[in-house]
């Protein structure tokens, strides 16, 4: 039975977004990750082309879309052994965040583990499901109810990159529990401290945590970050193909299934590395101007070694921060909403233009 649902959290900002946009020189919001740079040409490209869309797409993908997928985990992830029927395309990585508890069967009575500090769709998402959510890193701590695991790396909001021993570690215990166990990647192309800055992120899925064993793990990953494209709502899972299998099931019979432009134009920006790398060095050069700002404003950092996001904290409330923020015109996101963990984080998106990046820079230095 669908539990209570909270209210939307970002409707708590609405005064310190007020506040903010009354800076002489107009708000600065690193409050929600949502890209500003353009969709890749080539991206836009395949969509046009493919606008002649006249039957109903494959809720499981069209065949050049599965081997796209299957590909670029060889090529970016190396992850191999991929076929057809461990891939599935989805519409946005929220909604199978949200969905899937309920896709499993997962409900009263079961456990869903999230990372401490933890995008929120997870918790809504065992509500969904009248599932318990519970918050916890330490695999120790997963007790005998558990039937789904979140992990959550590299993180949001915190940056923190799980190592292959970690992954490993979460697995076996993942398999002593008998739980599927997901692990939401979407970030995975933007390392920045070493040893990620120079080699991949690892995936649940590489063969050096599954040691050539799918069974109950999946990964899920996002064009939103790597190809600007949150608006297409362009996603996809991989792993274990009889997990998929029930959740391609249900989205058959519910009808959710992603256009067919948008599977044309995920098509291209999977095969297209080249604008990965210049997005990637876009975020670089934007988080070299906002971490020594923040640092000397006070923050201090945690974690972020990966991802989006600036996981920081002056060792106050963090709300106080944040109403310090809105008063210099930056909007900031509140700890409080990635758990109960953080109440002096927050967090600072770096998904702004270079413009209003150096211009919060400037008024934290001033």
């Amino acid at each position: 039975m669908l539990k209570p649902l909270p209210d939307y959290p970002w409707d708590q900002m609405v005064p310190f977004a007020a506040q903010a946009r009354q800076h002489p020189d107009g708000i600065v919001d690193l409050s929600i990750g949502s890209p500003v740079d353009a969709t890749p040409h080539v991206v836009q490209q395949s969509l046009r082309a493919a606008t002649d869309a006249h039957a109903y797409p494959q809720t499981v993908g069209t065949p050049a879309l599965q081997q796209a997928i299957i590909a670029w985990y060889a090529r970016r992830r190396g992850v191999t052994g991929l076929e057809s029927n461990n891939v599935l395309p989805t519409i946005g990585s929220k909604e199978l965040v949200a969905l899937m508890p309920f896709m499993l069967g997962v409900g009263e009575g079961d456990t869903i583990v999230h990372p401490l500090a933890a995008y929120p769709t997870y918790a809504i998402g065992a509500a969904i499901a009248g599932a318990t959510p519970l918050a916890a890193d330490d695999p120790a701590e997963w007790p005998d109810s558990t039937k789904l695991i979140w992990l959550n790396s590299p993180g949001n909001p915190d940056g923190r990159v799980l190592s292959v021993d970690e992954l490993r570690a979460a697995v076996d215990r993942a398999r002593e529990l008998d739980a599927v166990i997901v692990n939401d990647e979407c970030y995975a192309e933007l390392g920045w401290d070493a040893p990620y800055d120079t080699e991949p992120i690892p995936s649940i899925l590489d063969p050096r945590v599954i040691e050539g064993d799918q069974r109950k793990i999946v990964a899920i990953y996002s064009l939103s970050k790597q190809s600007n494209m949150a608006g297409y709502r362009a996603a996809f899972a991989a792993g274990d193909s009889d997990v998929l299998g029930r959740v391609l099931t249900v989205r058959k019979h519910a009808g959710l299934m992603l256009p067919a432009p948008l599977q044309a134009a995920m098509i291209a920006a999977l095969g297209d590395d080249e604008h990965v790398a210049a997005q990637k060095e876009r975020y670089r050069a934007r988080r070299v101007v906002l971490r020594p700002a923040l640092e000397q404003a006070g923050f201090r950092i945690d974690r972020s070694e990966a991802g989006l996001y600036l996981w920081a904290t002056e060792g106050r409330p963090a709300w106080q921060s944040i109403e310090r923020m809105a008063s210099l015109g930056i909007l900031a996101g509140p700890g409080p909403f990635y758990g109960d963990a953080y109440p002096e984080h927050i967090r600072f998106s770096l998904t702004a233009t270079d413009e209003r990046i150096a211009a919060a820079a400037a008024r934290l230095r001033a």
